[in-house]
């Protein structure tokens, strides 16, 4: 599994990130975590609004920093 963080690494940014890591030490899962920075990468993911999170390359949420309890229910899908 793949999670990203969409994001130019604002306080947001950086608790969602925060936020994922948690969750997904608590879940045992395998998961690369990374961190996309790059304006324009960002926008080719089609988000306006950061923070934004992906899994698998797929956008599951932006303009939000989810609480490790959201995102854990967004890795167990």
């Amino acid at each position: 599994m793949k999670i990203e963080i969409l994001g130019i690494g604002c306080l947001k940014c950086k608790q969602l990130t925060a936020n994922a890591e948690q969750a997904v030490k608590e879940l045992n899962v395998q998961a690369e975590i990374g961190k996309v920075t790059d304006i324009d990468k960002i926008t080719e993911y089609g988000v306006m609004i950061t923070p934004a999170l992906a899994i698998d390359g797929k956008v599951v949420s932006a303009g939000k920093v989810l609480s490790k309890d959201e995102i854990k229910k967004l890795i167990s899908k």
